[in-house]
């Protein structure tokens, strides 16, 4: 049977993470592909996916691939699974479409994710692809493949959420409608798991801290989509056009995670942005997994104000044993410059103890080189993370992601961005970070790195580490903080 469409999910591992590509980050299932591998077929339409990074194809690999798939349309999706991911994975984008297109010039191609959503005419524009859908893909999918002819301008005007070329100039249909709240469970049926090469699957090294350090295999879903707050450094709402939030019912989502299980893996992502938040939602499918007496080792998102000391035992019980805080900040005023929602109210220490207390661990996120941030500010921060020891902390530079208000505010300021996908990577070597109304990106850059170095070499945290998780644990961290991070901004 012919081909309808081919999901390609792009590789570009190595320049996006440089050597902790081998062993320390994760490779994700990617979501929104899987997600709309499965609507496409429930609509009768014949799909497949291809997983770059997973199958680790270079782009020339990756193109002869697609090239033997013989699909009518190449939709090669771009959603992130945190706010970074969509502009780094560009990157892969990037060099995939220019082999694509040299080896196949006549092959139309569709680019799908969230920054072509926030910025479709500029990658109409930068990228040798034929469409691009701005909005979350399945509207547009299913209207595009509708099509009888896909050089037919009159029929591509119709189709929702396109942007094409038409006469050397970017044109596009009306907008795409979001899948309503409602008919979550009808019309985006969940994902299609059997299309994954599930065994090339693994999390990332410190989700598996609290499972004897084996990191696959490994899966990761959403729940929910969306998220009701307004952070001006977070572009995750970009393809929803504006603040949202969604969620499949606990009835459906039950049968996703008893597939999960099916499959005997235990290592899960919840990759919803904010997981706890709705009681209804979330309590009642802790509620359904503690049921089915699954044996999961689950990480979610979660923010400071969300978490409830009501909510520990039923999250612990069906198998959350990581929640991932944005903490951002450790000064108020810089936290209440970027954070919608606030939480300056709030003990931070009392909050990350009682969600200890019920054996959970954290994640601490926090966010070097806000607007308001200084060297004195942002080493309150690293004071803070120290103070906090959470079993885990990611230390991020601050970056003008496209489709956040940061990334609008830059732009309106003539901020430098960066000049490549890969410098939107926390952990490339091309990475461009904000500069703040005090520092220069350089400053910012230098201190996050520093600040890495000494979180996971102070001796207080790796006690707590090791007993926490033992001295495997402890080994494994040793073994991240000896890999080199090269940056093009530090050697100049």
């Amino acid at each position: 049977m012919p081909l309808d469409i081919l999901f390609v999910h792009p590789n570009a591992s190595k320049k996006i993470y440089q050597d902790l590509s081998k062993d320390h980050s994760a490779i994700e299932p990617p979501i929104w592909a899987a997600l709309l591998a499965n609507q496409a077929r429930a609509k009768g339409r014949s799909v497949a996916i291809l997983d770059c990074e997973a199958l680790r194809l270079d782009p020339a690999a990756s193109a002869k691939a697609v090239g033997e798939a013989g699909a009518r349309l190449t939709a090669i999706v771009v959603y992130g699974q945190q706010p970074s991911a969509s502009a780094q994975n560009m990157t892969g984008v990037h060099l995939l479409a220019a082999e694509l297109k040299g080896l196949m010039p006549g092959a139309p191609i569709l680019l799908i994710g969230l920054y072509p959503s926030a910025l479709p005419e500029k990658c109409l524009a930068d990228e040798p692809v034929d469409f691009v859908c701005q909005g979350e893909g399945p509207e547009t999918v299913d209207g595009l493949l509708s099509v009888t002819d896909l050089r037919d301008a009159g029929q591509l005007r119709k189709v929702p959420g396109l942007w094409f070329r038409e006469d050397g100039r970017a044109v596009h249909g009306p907008p795409a409608g979001l899948t309503a709240a409602a008919n979550l469970d009808r019309d985006l049926p969940g994902m299609a798991w059997d299309l994954l090469p599930m065994d090339r699957y693994r999390t990332s090294n410190w989700h598996a801290f609290s499972n004897g350090n084996q990191k696959a295999p490994f899966a990761s879903l959403y729940t929910s989509l969306g998220c009701p707050y307004h952070c001006s450094f977070c572009c995750i709402n970009a393809p929803f056009g504006g603040s949202s939030f969604r969620h499949w019912s606990p009835d459906f989502m039950i049968g996703q995670f008893d597939k999960i299980a099916e499959m005997g893996i235990t290592n899960i992502k919840i990759a919803d942005e904010m997981f706890v938040l709705k009681q209804e939602h979330f309590l009642r499918l802790c509620e359904k997994i503690a049921a089915r007496k699954h044996r999961f080792n689950i990480w979610a998102y979660a923010r400071i104000d969300t978490v409830k000391e009501a909510y520990l035992d039923a999250l612990k019980k069906a198998g959350v044993n990581w929640l991932a805080l944005g903490i951002e900040s450790g000064v108020k005023n810089v936290r209440a410059d970027v954070v919608k929602g606030r939480f300056d109210e709030l003990n931070i220490v009392d909050i990350v103890g009682k969600i200890r207390a019920h054996g959970i661990n954290v994640i601490g996120n926090f966010i070097f080189g806000l607007p308001e941030d200084t060297l004195e500010t942002m080493q309150q921060t690293l004071d803070m993370a120290l103070e906090l020891k959470c079993e885990f902390g990611n230390f991020y530079s601050c970056m003008a992601y496209p489709g956040s208000a940061l990334h609008a505010s830059a732009v309106a300021q003539k901020l430098e961005l960066p000049a490549s996908y890969e410098g939107f990577s926390q952990h490339a070597y091309e990475c461009q970070p904000l500069p703040t109304k005090h520092l220069g990106a350089a400053d910012v850059l230098r201190f996050r790195d520093r600040a890495f170095q000494t979180y996971y070499r102070d001796p207080g945290y790796l006690a707590h580490v090791k007993a926490t998780f033992g001295q495997g644990t402890v080994d494994e961290i040793h073994a991240m903080v000896q890999i080199p991070l090269r940056r093009r901004l530090l050697e100049a």
